[in-house]
């Protein structure tokens, strides 16, 4: 009963109507006196109520003395609801002023339900692509509008991070004041709706779920550009990982440190750097040289060739040498 009379309510009944409603559904046709009997209400607020439910059209008056009122079916009053309230909406979006700014502002917006539901709602807009990239107690959580959006055609690309990954990449630019601050900030996810819509946030760990939400094209191209930049360190890794590792370390960490650590040693990542103690590292990670003489055949043969036996390339013909008083043009018609 309170869930019927709380859906009520949503669609702009009051308390007193939504009561009254449901009291003549179930005993049928009455007056205020018996109505207002049952409900433990004033007389002279329920015979008001149901003066305003007949103009509405949500109660039926019945011809007769004493007044009585009864109550629509449930099918006939869904119906008129539905008619009423398209007809505002319509009118809602055609008269409703429409901003003229060409700024695409940036909002911020806090809470977990909050987010959520304006992600969902823009999910559920896309028409064409949706880029992720986010960890897994995400993705969980948004798995099922995700799978709408691929049953309605639009293309889903997803980064997916998870515990085994720690914070990856991300600690390349730690913070001034260490690790652990960075730590307590939680997972990042961002999402891009048909390269124009981003959500960019942070989600768990001490702080609030937040997020910002903007159309403006350098926030678009940013994210798609890091997704881009992820995408394929993922494939390098899938296909050279161990020499990977071994000339540049563990998630690039000796690259990072070159750069971005004060001390211009010391592994972001907490592990020691080999190179400081020694500074042949770099010439040793270097493959054997037999093994280049090993290849040296076969790449020959390719050169002299001009086929790649691994790519399975055909043959690159030499272009024809042209005099060199006539300079060939391109895309240009040299008519007479």
């Amino acid at each position: 009963m309170e869930q019927l009379l709380h859906h009520l309510r949503n669609l702009g009944f009051t308390e007193i109507e939504s009561k009254i409603m449901v009291d003549l559904a179930e005993h049928g046709p009455a007056g205020g006196y018996e109505v207002a009997k049952r409900l433990g209400a004033s007389r002279s607020n329920v015979y008001a109520a149901m003066q305003r439910l007949e103009r509405q059209g949500a109660l039926e008056r019945m011809s007769g003395e004493p007044v009585r009122y009864r109550s629509l079916k449930p099918e006939e009053l869904t119906r008129m609801i539905s008619g009423r309230v398209e007809a505002s909406l319509a009118y809602v979006e055609k008269s409703l002023p429409r901003s003229s700014g060409t700024a695409a502002p940036f909002l911020s917006i806090e809470g977990d339900q909050a987010v959520l539901d304006a992600l969902v709602r823009e999910l559920g807009r896309a028409e064409r692509e949706i880029v992720v990239d986010v960890w897994r107690e995400e993705a969980a959580l948004l798995r099922e509008p995700l799978a709408e959006a691929e049953a309605r055609g639009v293309k889903v690309l997803w980064a997916c991070d998870g515990p085994e990954q720690s914070l990856s990449r991300t600690l390349a630019w730690p913070g001034w004041r260490g690790l652990e601050e960075r730590k307590r900030g939680g997972r990042k996810f961002s999402f891009v709706v048909d390269r124009e819509w981003c959500m960019l946030g942070m989600r768990g760990g001490e702080f609030e779920t937040g997020a910002v939400i903007t159309e403006h094209p350098v926030m678009a191209e940013l994210l798609l550009h890091h997704f881009t930049q992820e995408m394929v360190l993922f494939q390098l890794e899938q296909d050279m990982g161990d020499t990977l590792e071994s000339r540049y370390g563990r998630n690039f960490g000796y690259i990072q440190s070159e750069y971005v650590t004060p001390e211009g040693l010391a592994d972001p990542y907490g592990e020691e750097d080999e190179r400081e103690n020694d500074p042949d590292f770099f010439r040793k990670s270097a493959p054997e040289t037999g093994a280049f003489e090993e290849a040296a055949p076969g790449l020959e043969a390719e050169a002299e060739s001009g086929v790649s036996a691994e790519a399975g390339l055909e043959p690159v013909s030499e272009p024809a040498s042209e005099p060199a008083s006539e300079p060939a043009s391109k895309g240009t018609d040299s008519g007479s």
